[in-house]
């Protein structure tokens, strides 16, 4: 279904539910830190919850919600379970917001004319 004159087809129901549960998993601050920490590389959940400063309890809670949401995965070492990013699309998404978001926040505030 292609809107008016764009040229571009609209994706379809399937992958807009696709993409809004995605989002949803990454609206939580702490689950995107995650995400955040977890594309700048593989880390264990106690490295994790010490780099994002969570609790383990509440890390380990958030890693199984993206785990089962598909967005990271786990291998076991040992006694310990590493988790990753295995989407390279889903790394791409957060980089690119976190960055262009830090970016703007780094810019100096607008000058407000007469003051």
């Amino acid at each position: 279904m292609a809107t008016a004159g764009s040229g571009f087809e609209d994706p379809s129901a399937d992958v807009l539910d696709q993409a809004a549960a995605a989002f949803g998993m990454l609206a939580s601050p702490a689950r995107l830190h995650i995400v955040w920490a977890l594309a700048q590389g593989e880390s264990d959940v106690t490295g994790l919850a010490d780099r994002v400063g969570g609790a383990l309890p509440a890390v380990s809670q958030h890693l199984t919600k993206l785990k089962l949401a598909g967005l990271v995965r786990a291998r076991r070492e040992g006694r310990r379970q590493v988790y990753f990013v295995d989407d390279p699309d889903i790394v791409d998404v957060v980089r690119l917001m976190v960055g262009r978001l830090t970016d703007r926040a780094e810019l100096p505030a607008p000058r407000i004319r007469g003051l």
